[in-house]
């Protein structure tokens, strides 16, 4: 299934694409695509469902973040050799984790704000990993028991925030709008080999990262075990697996996003993105 949630900001209703492209609405059978609606029971009654009896969108508008009310949003740092060495970092021996504020979320195709005082705005296109029942302590063979779906994020990023001045990456990763989320969270069952699906980035129609995930350092199982460790993961908790090579940090010279550039990015079998960077206006 392609569940996805429509309508305007704090107003998103659930819904799903049914095999025609279309948007059909489950407002009926679930509040919301969110923590409460991702258990296996509850994926499965959604799956008994015929979307050809659900009241179909004719025109859903904005597409809003594919999971709703979610609790952590987990990042993978240097998640890819090729992204760590064009970063000028070694591969890790272990996950790297650092946490985006859950407030940075937003939708597939919203703008993305350009912070006051930014200067190195970045892209990175990424595997999101949606979880759906409790994981604590779980073995790499059983963590994808543990897992809903899989989603597409942009971990839009301010460098200057992330690494000068104290390099904290947490004020790079969390400004508002740094994560857009979606369009579609798709149930494990029909994402296909998610160690093997290819991925890109363009800006302004430029292709910058062209990769796949079949270069990840630490697959998506391992990452959940592994998180696991450190904190119980939530239904509805997202981990965000990094990115592979092509980000404007790792461009000679550097290229990063200006108030009207335009990216739009996807991941196979997972849907699409287009965001366009705006300057912040709310102050």
């Amino acid at each position: 299934m392609k569940l996805l949630r429509y309508g305007p900001t704090g107003q998103e209703r659930p819904g799903l694409m049914d095999g025609q492209g279309q948007v059909r609405d489950l407002s009926g059978v679930v509040q919301d695509i969110d923590g409460a609606a991702l258990s296996p029971d509850s994926l499965a009654k959604l799956a008994e469902v015929d979307p050809s009896s659900l009241p179909l969108v004719a025109a859903p508008g904005r597409l809003g973040p594919c999971v709703g009310r979610v609790g952590k949003f987990i990042c993978i740092g240097l998640n890819y050799a090729d992204h760590a060495a064009e970063s000028g970092l070694p591969v890790p021996t272990e996950p790297v984790i650092f946490t985006k504020a859950t407030s940075a979320i937003c939708g597939p195709d919203d703008d993305v704000i350009q912070p006051i005082g930014s200067t190195k705005l970045d892209w990175e296109v990424e595997l999101g990993v949606v979880i759906g029942t409790e994981a604590r302590y779980v073995s790499e063979e059983r963590a994808l028991e543990h897992v809903a779906g899989y989603c597409v994020i942009n971990d839009v990023s301010e460098r200057a925030f992330q690494i000068d001045g104290t390099g904290t990456w947490d004020k790079g990763k969390g400004c508002d709008t740094f994560g857009p989320t979606g369009p579609w969270l798709v149930t494990k069952d029909e994402a296909g080999d998610v160690e093997n699906l290819g991925m890109w980035l363009k800006v302004n129609g430029e292709l910058f990262q062209n990769g796949s995930t079949k270069t990840m350092v630490f697959k998506p199982a391992f990452l959940v075990s592994y998180v696991s460790r450190f904190m119980s993961l939530q239904p509805g908790d997202i981990i965000s697996t990094g990115t592979p090579p092509g980000v404007g940090m790792g461009q000679k010279p550097p290229r990063y996003l200006v108030p009207g550039d335009v990216m739009e990015l996807g991941i196979e079998g997972l849907g699409a993105q287009r965001q366009t960077v705006v300057v912040e206006t709310r102050v």
